[in-house]
């Protein structure tokens, strides 16, 4: 399974470089030159979209979604992995439930055949991140899933407080500072 996580975080790291990339490049063109790449935005929206489906799998991998816990927070250890099973059972179902629907989507535009509006690529190929995307979601929630069910987690999200507290603690005190 760490293939799957090194090339999640390459894939994403490739994006957003790219995508700065073509951003920086089209910034620069217009205001030295006085030219526009057409392609450009087009493109970027599509990198960007890409950022996004599969940045949502490695955000669930890390425990970085933003959530209100507080009810489940005040439920003890069992009540809250219970909770969280449910959640993360609702929350597969929800991604597979997408996922077809994504694949149905891109079914239908591999079927019609159209063209980007500015890039001669078929308008599916970069759909399919849509079923891609949520199908690596339903992938890493049920591995939150499993690791509820054994025990190896109490909770869905990632706790920010005691993140945050335990990056306080790192800190030296505000005088002894440098």
């Amino acid at each position: 399974m760490r293939w799957i996580e090194r090339l999640e975080e390459a894939l994403l790291a490739l994006l957003l470089a790219v995508m700065v990339s073509i951003t920086f490049m089209q910034v620069i063109a217009r205001y030295i030159f006085n030219y526009s790449f057409v392609w450009a935005l087009e493109v970027t929206t599509v990198l960007f979209a890409w950022l996004i489906f599969i940045g949502m799998s490695y955000g669930v991998r890390m425990g970085s979604h933003i959530g209100v816990d507080a009810l489940v927070k005040s439920l003890g250890p069992t009540a809250s992995r219970v909770v969280g099973a449910i959640a993360a059972v609702l929350c597969i179902v929800y991604a597979l439930i997408i996922t077809i629907g994504g694949y149905q989507y891109v079914r239908k535009m591999y079927d019609v055949g159209i063209l980007m509006q500015d890039v001669p690529i078929e308008q599916w190929i970069p759909r399919l991140v849509l079923p891609l995307g949520f199908a690596l979601l339903a992938f890493r929630f049920g591995q939150v899933l499993f690791r509820l069910i054994r025990g190896k987690e109490v909770h869905l999200l990632g706790d920010e407080a005691a993140e945050a507290l335990k990056l306080r603690a790192d800190q030296p005190p505000e005088g002894e500072r440098k």
